[in-house]
């Protein structure tokens, strides 16, 4: 490629592929995204020009050669074109697709001098691209290299603080709307690092799930929160997270059992909390784990719900038993009447089907008095406690448990 530009001018490298394309084939079928792939490649050969030499690197990844005296206007004059030709709907096997791309240029010699950093650097910007909500294009930036650099040595240091003890987890608690009581916790993990503080986990998760870390991380949460819950006196229930990585990774059905047996916690006291994404990438695999482990005795709670593509069929084919109103729409609800009538709509769901709802992210006793005139089950967020250690709530909720702990829209 660095010979071609010594010629005169400069190339552009761009390199895209579609956006939740492993969404397609989960909903509509590995022949309805073949097909799709089918259709991306006609849409190539109909933007490009003899300047352009088009690859497919594999499954949906895609790469483009691009030489001209002014490769920065002309790649993102290609990539423009491109993406508006993908981002038009299409019927493919009788299911109407709205596929979408995301495109990432790196320039030869600006940004690289040789094929492999080159492809590198356009990775790096179309990781960016689809970092900024897909859809778009962006051109590699240094900055980019020094943030991949710094995720690389995040990872490094993660690795090490899991073998070094450096986590510790914080717990929330969730609160009762009519019995005023707390009735159980959740444990969000946090990390020590011992350079840089106290570091949140939508930091570092993101990173765990990437690299695979995922499965030590997770598994090290739950026995450390199911060994914590052990020992609560009232036994309160513990609700743990598990991301859907931990699912393509990791046996999640054994590594439950085995943080139960190891911790003598009963199972009727557990309760995991998962998002759509379990659902999604792999359903027929999902919804088998979820019943293997929810016929222990463990729960089963849908997290975030209103987000994302939340199906009410999810319901129709798993039995789950809490669902949790996503904060965003508590944020809202008070002024925004669409967010109101979902809420609405999901504490009326949950009547229907027999499941405890759960509100997050209740900051302020407005809210938590509309909460309560409309019936919801439970409550969490700042205005109740923020998350802390286990033992801040000793000498509290640990030892009244009959305590009323909820404050009311009237007292408040």
């Amino acid at each position: 490629m660095a010979t071609r530009a010594a010629r005169g001018g400069e190339l552009a490298v761009l390199c895209f592929d579609l956006d939740r394309f492993k969404v397609i084939n989960d909903v509509h079928g590995h022949a309805t995204g073949d097909e799709l792939l089918r259709h991306v490649a006609t849409q190539i050969r109909e933007c490009c020009d003899h300047d352009t030499i088009a690859a497919r690197l594999g499954g949906d990844e895609f790469a483009l050669l691009y030489h001209a005296p002014d490769a920065a206007e002309g790649s993102s004059s290609l990539a423009r074109r491109l993406l508006a030709r993908l981002n038009r709907p299409v019927v493919l096997h009788d299911h109407s697709i709205r596929p979408s791309a995301s495109v990432g240029i790196a320039l030869i010699p600006r940004d690289a001098s040789d094929a492999a950093t080159a492809m590198r650097h356009a990775d790096l910007a179309l990781y960016r691209a689809k970092a900024e909500g897909r859809g778009g294009y962006r051109f590699f930036e240094p900055a980019m290299d020094a943030v991949a650099r710094a995720r690389a040595e995040l990872e490094a240091d993660l690795r090490e603080g899991i073998a070094r003890d450096e986590l510790f987890i914080h717990y929330q608690p969730l609160a009762g709307l009519v019995s005023g009581q707390i009735e159980g916790f959740e444990a969000l993990v946090r990390w020590q690092h011992p350079t840089q503080g106290v570091i949140m986990p939508d930091q570092f998760i993101p990173v765990a799930e990437d690299s695979g870390l995922i499965v030590e991380l997770g598994e090290w949460v739950l026995n450390h929160a199911c060994a914590d819950a052990a020992k609560w006196n009232p036994p309160l229930r513990l609700s743990v997270n598990l991301s859907p990585a931990q699912f393509a990774y990791a046996d999640v059905c054994t590594m439950v059992a085995a943080a139960l047996k190891r911790t003598g916690l009963s199972s009727d006291r557990l309760e995991l909390e998962i998002t759509e994404g379990v659902l999604i990438a792999d359903p027929t695999r999902g919804l088998d784990v979820l019943t293997r482990i929810r016929q222990t005795g463990v729960q089963i709670v849908m997290d975030d719900f209103g987000t994302g593509y939340s199906s009410l069929s999810y319901f129709r084919q798993f039995p789950f038993d809490k669902v949790k109103i996503d904060r965003s729409f508590i944020e809202d609800m008070l002024h925004n009447d669409h967010a109101r009538s979902i809420v609405q709509a999901i504490i009326s769901l949950g009547r229907g089907l027999n499941l405890q709802v759960v509100a997050e992210g209740v900051e302020t006793a407005e809210q938590l008095a509309e909460l309560q005139s409309q019936g919801c089950g439970q409550a969490q967020g700042y205005y109740i406690s923020r998350p802390l250690a286990i033992s801040q709530f000793e000498g509290s909720v640990l030892r009244t448990p009959s305590e009323k702990w909820l404050p009311t829209a009237q007292s408040a």
